[in-house]
């Protein structure tokens, strides 16, 4: 067998698989879609599931994939190991419900015997003790001896995950030799030594387990195979390690170049370093390319603690600097021509990794000191060595140090964390910052906890805004109620409702309800388990639970809200055209005044960009696109390229809206009917609200008309105090700029030829003490700069003097105390003068040998302070 490179591995298998008819498709993003189950795509059949459960229909019945994964379970022992790592890529040939056994089994074995020419003598075969077929395949048509089959238990051959789709596998496993083994007689495959590696998995999901131990088989039957690429990597380049794996060493080299420290010199402590900064870059990388940025929670804090703990183990090898980029481009450099979108984005993700080790490198070292100081305390209070919950918490919360970070530091320095005070802080945090905008009092919580009523409300308001419906209950503080009346504030549940209920981040629809001699005003609306409160005020009458009533929204409050609601997918879609595909929603609000929209992004956005965005939008809403919704499975909407939070905010079945051709999101919102009742968009800012998180408010249709009314006023304003037309606002604006620049330039002139004249003056009120000329003087209403100023002038021109100065402005005093050099060399110091001088005043402050400032807080104890100078000297 042949020496051959990862990346010519990669593309022998793939075309290998073309040539028996397979479908090549791309790697699927590393971002789950419609899978609740997973954070991170973390096996090749991961993102084909929906093919295998037959919810959504393969572009083909044979594929072949190269699929990125990660593997988040392994993070802590990445780098304590050569054979751990986080990134890695899953070869895999896939059949649905067209070929089986037989053919999956022989292409296999042709692949590693004829392309690979792997030694067929060192080649295993592992079965599930059951399954007599896939024992005859390898024994009648591949023709391995017996003896080099075989059966193991459920543990080891037989895939399944709950209920569903199941069945037996058949691995391939290559004998590294006896060197490699344990020299029992009964070492074969299943043994826990390292002479048989295992690299290649044949499933064969042909029954159906209803969860109760019983199998059905199914009608049609799948294949799945996984070939780890790295692991066969090691088997044709004949090593013991990924990091020694031809393309991964190009990165570790390169990691072992910039440190300047050699990988393997006999230092477990820097292999381990240098092995987590490779492993780690890379998967950053391949994070970064699929558009997960770095957070503080979900996929964003996995990408987050590989960044930062990779700049850490930097730090430990005596990197100066930033250094990850550099790596990056080493990564793309050799995986670019298999992964062309790793290249495309190489500025992007330099940059999106950049900044991140920028804010950590910020804080890190403040960080390891507060570590430091209380590695320090519990050894000398003897505690046990364990770190306290608080500490471990700080770090995360202010110095942005991952409590996975903090576990390792404190590992490596024989420390133990106190994980459950940990834990207790980041829940106290997390529930104080849980706000539900739809609940306006604990009153209402209250009874929204403790009612009885079971079902759901019907929402009729997609379609209308005026409605009958059935009062089926109403509370108050008291708790339930059998009627209401005027005057008081209650919550009411109807049968059916036309009022939207807040969510989504739209407001809730205000309105009323009524009936003959009833009326109520509806102050919002919330939604919790399918049941929607009314939250209403009773002006008129009364009402009881059974009688129906009217309900009608506020139909120009919500035209209002449904024109910003539909504002954010515009802007949406137009922020991924100009900044990129990276940009996903983070949160949004949305009223009748106005809109908001956080999104993901690495830094403030350019007014350039944000002219072109706004462009953009009113392009559209001049369309006059229809926006039109519709209801499918998650599938369709993916198959659809639609948008959304698919992982967290959705049933099996969505509501997508589409804006023409333009946008398509997944949405429960309010929405106009087309683009061109917007009228307009116009953007009034853009700001950052957290690390990777920007916000962009904005206004649409009458709100752009009152913003103008609004600015307007203020123009005629500002015309009316400069006493000149609106045409020359500019122009008068720009001479009175020029007009107080000249008299600025005028008055400095006046006071340094003041301050010219005060030294002259100043020169005369000195006092010699102890052979030093002191002159100590009270000014009023100068600041410390004057202060400084006239200090230096005095230096400059005379000898062993001494300066005391005060100043009062607005009641607060400011000393300052400078010295010639010739009498800081008599050992003179400023610094400890003035602090006895401030004394005087009831304040403090210090500085340097020649020069010190302070402050003080009576003003009538300025002559005491001054002649504390007089008995120093």
């Amino acid at each position: 067998m042949e020496k051959m490179g990862l990346n010519q591995l990669r593309e022998l298998f793939l075309s290998f698989y073309e040539e028996k008819g397979h479908l090549r498709r791309k790697s699927f993003s590393l971002i789950p879609q419609n899978d609740k189950s997973l954070l991170i795509i973390n096996s090749g059949m991961a993102p084909l599931k929906p093919y295998f459960a037959g919810t959504l229909t393969p572009p083909a019945v044979r594929m072949t994939t190269c699929q990125k994964c990660i593997r988040t379970a392994d993070i802590e022992n990445v780098g304590l190991t050569s054979r751990h790592g986080t990134f890695f890529e899953m070869l895999g040939s896939f059949s649905f419900g067209d070929y089986f056994k037989v053919e999956s089994i022989t292409w296999g074995w042709e692949f590693i015997t004829q392309k690979l020419n792997l030694p067929v003598d060192r080649l295993w075969a592992s079965v599930y003790e059951q399954d007599d077929e896939a024992y005859e395949i390898w024994k009648n048509i591949i023709g391995i001896p017996e003896d080099r089959i075989v059966r193991l238990g459920k543990d080891d051959n037989f895939w399944e995950i709950g209920v569903g789709p199941c069945g037996p596998c058949s691995e391939i496993y290559f004998d590294r030799g006896r060197e490699y083994g344990c020299d029992s007689p009964d070492c074969k495959p299943g043994c826990d030594c390292d002479r048989y590696i295992e690299f290649w998995n044949h499933v064969f999901t042909q029954y159906s387990n209803d969860g109760n131990g019983n199998y059905s088989d199914l009608a049609h039957k799948n294949i799945d195979t996984g070939l780890g690429l790295e692991r066969l990597a090691c088997i044709m380049q004949d090593v013991d390690s990924i990091f020694a794996v031809d393309t991964i060493k190009y990165v570790l080299d390169t990691v072992s170049e910039i440190s300047g420290v050699e990988y393997q010199n006999g230092q477990a402590d820097t292999d381990v370093s240098i092995r987590i900064i490779t492993d780690h870059v890379r998967s950053a990388t391949f994070m970064i390319g699929d558009k997960i940025m770095p957070s503080n929670e979900g996929r964003g804090y996995v990408l987050r603690r590989l960044i930062r703990r990779a700049s850490r183990h930097g730090k430990k090898l005596g990197i100066e600097g930033l250094f990850l980029t550099d790596i990056i481009s080493k990564v793309i450099d050799v995986t670019g021509e298999a992964y062309p979108e790793l290249e495309e984005q190489r500025d992007f993700i330099s940059k999106i990794v950049q900044k991140e080790e920028e804010k950590f490198s910020e804080t890190l070292n403040q960080g390891l000191l507060l570590l430091e100081k209380a590695f320090a305390t519990i050894t000398e209070t003897k505690q046990d060595g364990l770190l306290s919950g608080e500490i471990a918490f700080k770090l995360h919360d202010t110095y942005g140090l991952p409590y996975e970070i903090t576990e390792e530091i404190c590992l490596e320095r024989g420390f133990i964390v106190d994980l459950e005070g940990f834990k207790r802080l980041m829940s106290q945090q997390k529930q104080a910052g849980q706000t539900d905008a739809a609940i306006s009092d604990h009153a209402w919580k209250k009874d929204q906890q403790t009612t009885e009523f079971q079902g759901e409300t019907i929402f009729s308001g997609y379609n209308v805004t005026n409605d009958k419906a059935t009062v089926l209950g109403i509370y108050t503080e008291e708790g339930v109620q059998k009627a209401i009346g005027e005057g008081l504030t209650c919550n009411i549940i109807l049968d059916r409702t036309p009022f939207y209920a807040a969510g989504g981040g739209q407001t809730a629809d205000m309105g009323w309800i009524d009936k003959t001699g009833f009326q109520a005003e509806v102050l919002d609306v919330s939604k919790q388990n399918g049941v929607v409160f009314h939250r209403v005020k009773v002006n008129t009458g009364h009402i009881q639970v059974s009688e129906q009533v009217n309900c009608q929204v506020d139909v120009p409050n919500r035209n209002a809200t449904a024109r910003n609601h539909t504002g954010t997918h515009l802007l949406h879609k137009a922020l991924r055209m100009v900044l990129g595909e990276h940009v996903q929603q983070s949160g949004s609000a949305v009223s009748r005044e106005s809109l908001r929209f956080d999104f993901s992004h690495f830094e403030a956005m350019t007014k350039n960009q944000l002219m072109q965005v706004e462009q953009i939008i009113n392009e559209q809403i001049n369309l006059f696109l229809p926006v039109l919704t519709r209801e499918m499975s998650i599938a369709e909407a993916t198959h659809e390229g639609a948008i959304g939070l698919f992982e967290d905010k959705y049933g099996d079945r969505v509501r997508v809206v589409s804006v023409g051709d333009f946008s398509k999101e997944l949405c429960g919102g309010i929405h106009v009917s087309n683009s061109g009742q917007l009228g307009a968009l116009h953007i009034i800012s853009e700001s950052g609200i957290a690390a990777g998180v920007r916000r962009i408010e904005a206004v649409c249709g009458e709100e752009i008309l009152k913003l103008l009314i609004n600015k307007e006023n203020i123009v005629n304003q500002t015309a009316e105090i400069l006493k000149t037309n609106q045409d020359v606002i500019l122009e008068r604006l720009a001479a009175l700029s020029q007009e107080l620049r000249d008299t600025k330039k005028e008055l400095e002139i006046l006071k340094r030829e003041g301050r010219g004249t005060l030294s002259a003056n100043l020169l005369q009120e000195i006092k010699e003490i102890n052979g030093i000329r002191l002159i100590a003087k009270n000014f009023q209403n100068m600041d410390i700069n004057e202060l400084r100023e006239l200090s230096d002038q005095l230096k400059a021109t005379e000898k062993n003097l001494a300066l005391v100065f005060a100043t009062e402005m607005e009641g607060k005093v400011t000393f300052l105390v400078s010295l010639t050099d010739d009498v800081v060399s008599k050992g003179y110091n400023a610094g400890k003068m003035i602090k006895e001088i401030a004394a005087a005043a009831g304040g403090g402050g210090g500085g340097k040998a020649d020069m010190a400032q302070a402050g003080g807080k009576d003003p009538t104890k300025i002559p005491d302070a001054l002649l504390v100078a007089e008995k120093l000297l």
